[in-house]
Order: structure tokens, then C-alpha cells, then sequence
């Protein structure tokens, strides 16, 4: 499947493929057509992460050029990362060349901005622990000064940070965009609210969705922090009394719902933490009854994880039919809707 190599004009104008699991059913429309493919009172749950300029260019105390990436905050000021060598965004983080070994206690320079190794972490030498000179309201100033959105090679030119934004995004949690998220318009909101659908939001910070790095690819996604408001369980729970079904707008939402409810002992209940599930075949989702989601092809982690809504052969199916429709895939790609009629 091709790469959508820029974002689009109109983000819902792109393809929407519905896939029924249990029906065996594959229906080939658009993204302005979800409206009606849910029912009044179905209820849509979003991930209202912001997306960080995650990268950071810069040098070690030696000189070595690197490319210090951002995968989770743990404290204030301090934060897991993962390392790279020389390169930028034109060339694919698998083709990029190793960063220099760094060891605890050494200072990285990251475009006027500070930092210092605390650990290094497992899997792997690249995946660190760091804390920032900077804290603070003066560290957020100065992210936002030095980082960059993470790139991919696959497009056209640099992305801005405005490029990776919901139309609903809030807190800046994220690190990669939450990708499935972005062909929903304020007009295609409205609609679906219009329709009958209703919305709620939760907060997951997206990770990293490749290092380069085999072993530390393997353990993606690594856990991630959520927090699910009182307000989203209870529409959850209104949604469940009243008959409708809960579509969860990418797996980082079902990541946080089901991992909340997995904490509790099966019972979904408001609040925060980290969560470490990972789905795949075999899991039985609890909370999300169908899940909105970009298209993904089989060997990649993200196929794997749509496997707890369809079985293989039908999402293989689903990719073939793709393909010949001239589907995009990426993110900034097209869509596929995991949910029975």
C-alpha cells in the first residue's frame, strides 16, 4: 500500500473501509459517509492528546551528532527517549546509522537545550532515561523552541507541528500524532452529533511507532499514560444502558479503556495511570465495541493490534481489496472502521 506523502486539504475527504468481523463483510466508501454507518446513540470516544515536537537535533559532550526523540514524561523534567545517530528525516530510522554509546551521567546539547543521562534503559542501548536543565514553565519553552515533530521519510518535505493536530487536540501528551484522529473535521463532528452520535474524550499519550532499532521495535508499544475523565465513563456507561455501541477513534483509546478496566478488575472506572496492555489476537475487548482506525498492512505492529477486533484472513482480505482501490496508507492515509452494521 502507497504512503500518503502530505497531509490533506480536506482530511475527510479520504477512503473509509468498513469492515463487519463477524458478517465477513467489506464495504468501500468515504470518510464523510461514517455519519451514517453508526447509529443515534452510539457514542465515539476520541483521544484529545496534542501532539509534542517530540525531536530533538544536537550534539554529546564529544561533538557526536544525534537525534534525541521523546517517548514518555515520567516526572517533571525527567523523561524515557529514545537515541539516534546523524541523519534527518529524509532517510528511514531503520537506515540511519547508530548514535554513539552514551553512558549515565553525560550531557547532551539538543538545540540550546540541556539534558542529562540518568540510565540507560532495556531492551536497549538507545532507549534512555533523561532530566532536563531546564524545568518547568522554562522547560516546555524551550521544547518548543529546540524540538521538532517527529519526521517520516516517506513525505514530501518537513511537517510543521500544526500538520500532526486533531482538530481536537488539548493536552500535550503525545510524542506521534494519534493518526486516526485526523480525518475528523469539526463539519464531520458536528454531523455525527447532528445524527445522533455522541462524543466523548479521553487523554493517552501516543508513543513512538518505530525506533529503527529491531529489538526495541519488538517492545512497542512500550506503556503509556492515560487519563479517563468521570464524565467519559459515564457516557460510556449511559451509551451501554440505553443499547448503543462505543467506537473507539484509534487503539491508543482502546489501549487506555481497556487497560483502565483491566486495572479495576473488568469494571471501567475514571482516573489515570500507565497502561502496558497490548492487544493482538485473542483479546476481548470489554468496553470498545468497534474501533476507527487508519489502515495498516500485515507485519506491522499496528496489523497485529487490529487483530482484537477482526481475525487475520479478513484484514488481509481488507488490505488486498485496499490496495486495488488505491488506498494510502501512513499517517496521514485513509481509514478503516473495525464494527458490525
Amino acid at each position: 500500500m502507497n504512503a500518503a506523502r502530505w497531509p490533506r486539504e480536506h482530511p475527510d475527504s479520504g477512503r473509509l473501509l468498513h469492515i463487519a468481523p463477524r458478517a465477513g463483510r467489506l464495504d468501500d466508501v468515504r470518510m464523510a459517509e461514517l455519519p451514517r454507518m453508526l447509529r443515534p446513540g452510539d457514542l465515539l470516544v476520541l483521544n484529545d492528546a496534542a501532539t509534542l515536537p517530540a525531536a530533538l537535533h544536537g550534539h554529546t559532550e564529544a561533538g557526536a551528532p544525534i537525534e534525541l526523540r521523546l517517548v514518555a514524561r515520567e516526572e517533571e523534567g525527567t523523561w524515557t527517549a529514545v537515541l539516534f545517530g546523524a541523519g534527518d528525516w529524509r532517510t528511514r530510522t531503520e537506515d540511519r546509522p547508530l548514535p554513539p554509546p552514551v553512558s549515565p551521567g553525560e550531557r547532551l546539547v539538543l538545540g540550546g537545550l540541556g539534558a542529562r543521562v540518568v540510565a540507560v534503559l532495556p531492551p536497549s542501548p538507545r532507549l534512555l532515561r533523561v532530566t532536563f536543565e531546564a524545568q518547568g514553565a522554562a522547560l516546555w519553552a524551550a521544547l518548543y523552541r529546540a524540538g521538532r515533530p517527529v519526521q517520516y521519510a516517506h513525505v514530501e518535505r518537513p511537517l510543521a507541528l500544526w500538520h500532526i493536530q486533531t482538530a481536537y487536540a488539548a493536552r500535550p501528551w503525545a510524542v506521534e500524532t494519534p493518526s486516526a484522529g485526523l480525518p475528523l473535521t469539526w463539519a464531520l463532528l458536528l454531523e455525527l452529533k447532528r445524527r445522533g452520535v455522541r462524543l466523548a474524550s479521553l487523554t493517552h499519550a501516543a508513543g513512538l511507532s518505530s525506533t529503527g532499532d529491531a529489538v526495541l521495535d519488538a517492545a512497542l508499544p512500550l506503556p503509556e499514560r492515560f487519563d479517563v475523565p468521570a464524565a467519559t465513563v459515564e457516557a460510556i456507561q449511559d451509551t451501554r444502558a440505553s443499547g448503543g455501541r462505543v467506537v473507539a477513534v484509534g487503539t491508543t483509546v482502546v489501549r487506555a479503556l481497556e487497560g483502565r478496566a483491566a486495572q479495576a478488575g473488568g469494571r471501567l472506572e475514571p482516573g489515570g495511570g500507565v497502561t502496558d496492555l497490548l492487544l493482538g489476537p485473542g483479546f476481548v475487548p470489554r468496553v470498545v465495541d468497534g474501533l476507527l482506525s487508519g489502515m495498516h498492512e500485515p507485519g506491522t505492529s499496528h496489523f497485529t493490534l487490529l487483530q482484537a477486533f477482526a481475525p487475520a484472513e479478513l484484514l488481509r482480505a481488507a488490505t488486498v481489496l485496499a490496495e486495488a482501490r488505491g488506498y494510502l496508507g501512513h499517517e496521514f492515509g485513509d481509514s478503516c472502521l473495525l464494527l458490525e452494521p
